[in-house]
């Protein structure tokens, strides 16, 4: 193990070093100041002149007479299956309290990726117990599907209900009876009042006995931030792959992610890309989604839900924009629901999950469930589409037809989407709701509904039965 002292300049998170032999890309180094507080870092830049280091704890009281002695190794994660019910820092330490970590291995953060030949498809229903998302636009095993959200909208209140809530439902489970759930959190860049938030709330419910949780905190230094995500996805990949979970991954915020990757990209001076990003970001978001899957002959799974809040409002910023090309749909959350109260305000209309028509219907969930969902969305959009047109004509000037999907938009927000973060709705509660909407409509409406389905699940209005009971 080398020693040099030869710092040549520290450009916020970044020290440069100069090398008088090669320097592996990625390498673990420490940097120890004269006071003798040793700092981690990774190389970023490798030349056969100099090295750019990225620091993990920030670059303060790094001067030119600190030492620098590069490990020989990349970062690693020590995984064990009794990480379950840990709480750890942005890079993998215990701040918990609790005991040291005995890893059975240690692991690449970076992973390796899924073969393509290899990938089984995603079909398996994941039930989150949220009406908006089991209903209209549904989960599935091995699936990554982001939560666009946006500042001030309770992203994180959804996160901690999806992370409390979500499960395998038992007759979904097939071959898969010994797998169990788990959840992985990672947070990043999240302030001390929500790190205290979520912890209260995990172990108020519960849900931290099955779930390990990576906190990187907002005043933490920006680069700890692209380690954590890599941390949590080594760990979900051990506890899939080798330990046969079904592991969802929530990470929270990803635009956070995206900010220290600009502020890095800025130190070394790089030719940025859109609004200042990294012209690499498309990549290396890439890296991180993809680790999401199943593996033939594998019975866990790894089920992503990235988290991000778009700056502005605005879904085509970079990041939204390029998640939304990686990602299998996107959970869309709205500020007019959220300042109706609605919660959670999640817009189903430009909401959107490719694999679902392959995680519902019979042998997943009931087999209803893709002609309510279609007939809702119709419903719902056509209403939204008069809501419009009232704010020009005024409501009297409408038909009866037209008032009545008007109402219909009304219920569907009041008793479909608005749930609460606390109600826990199972897929046949969610598509029973929906059969009590749609039962406003008369049957000749229903035009997206088999009609046997009509027959087995329309709820009659118990007046007009029992007037026509009468007429007969």
């Amino acid at each position: 193990m080398k020693e040099y002292k030869t710092i040549s300049e520290v450009s916020g998170p970044l020290v440069y070093v100069d090398i008088d032999e090669p320097v592996a890309y990625d390498e673990m180094v420490e940097i120890e100041t004269p006071d003798g507080e040793v700092k981690r870092g990774q190389v970023l830049e490798s030349s056969d002149e100099f090295v750019a280091i990225q620091v993990f704890e920030g670059t303060e009281g790094i001067g030119q007479d600190a030492s620098v002695r590069f490990l020989g190794e990349t970062l690693k994660m020590p995984v064990t299956e009794d990480l379950l019910g840990r709480v750890l820092d942005g890079s993998g330490q215990p701040i918990d309290g609790g005991p040291d970590i005995v890893p059975d291995e240690r692991r690449d953060i970076v992973g390796e990726a899924i073969n393509p030949h290899a990938r089984e498809y995603p079909e398996e229903f994941i039930q989150t117990g949220v009406s908006a998302i089991d209903g209209m636009n549904t989960l599935v095993r091995g699936q990554k599907l982001p939560i666009f959200s946006a500042s001030g909208l309770p992203h994180s209140d959804l996160a901690l209900q999806i992370a409390r809530q979500a499960s395998v439902p038992e007759e979904d489970e097939g071959d898969d009876e010994d797998s169990e759930f788990a959840v992985v959190f990672g947070a990043m860049g999240i302030t001390a009042e929500e790190a205290n938030e979520f912890m209260d709330d995990f172990e108020r419910t519960g849900a931290l006995e099955r779930s390990v949780v990576f906190m990187n905190l907002a005043d933490d230094p920006a680069v700890e931030r692209t380690v954590t995500p890599r941390m949590a996805l080594t760990t979900a990949e051990y506890l899939a792959f080798e330990k046969d979970y079904h592991v969802l991954v929530i990470l929270t915020d990803m635009t956070n992610y995206c900010e220290a990757l600009r502020e890095i990209g800025a130190a070394r001076e790089e030719v940025p890309g859109r609004r200042g990003y990294p012209g690499y970001m498309y990549t290396d978001l890439a890296q991180l989604y993809e680790r999401a899957g199943r593996i033939e002959g594998q019975d866990g799974s790894i089920t992503q839900i990235p988290i991000l809040t778009m700056p502005g409002d605005d879904d085509t910023h970079p990041i939204p924009d390029l998640t939304g090309y990686i990602t299998e749909g996107q959970i869309m959350m709205d500020r007019d629901l959220d300042s109706q109260g609605v919660t959670p305000p999640v817009n189903v209309l430009p909401s959107l999950s490719r694999l679902m028509d392959d995680g519902i219907g019979e042998g997943f969930t009931r087999e209803d469930h893709g002609d309510v969902s279609d007939q809702l969305y119709a419903a719902y959009a056509e209403g939204e589409d008069l809501r419009d047109l009232v704010n020009i004509v005024g409501r009297e000037a409408l038909s009866e037809r037209d008032n009545l999907y008007l109402d219909f938009a009304d219920r569907f927000e009041d008793e479909f989407v608005d749930q609460g973060f606390d109600t826990n709705r199972s897929v046949e509660e969610t598509l029973d709701i929906g059969w009590e909407l749609l039962s406003l409509f008369p049957k000749e409406e229903l035009n997206r509904v088999d009609e046997e389905l009509i027959e087995q699940y329309y709820v009659e209005d118990e007046a007009e039965a029992e007037e026509a009971a009468a007429a007969d």
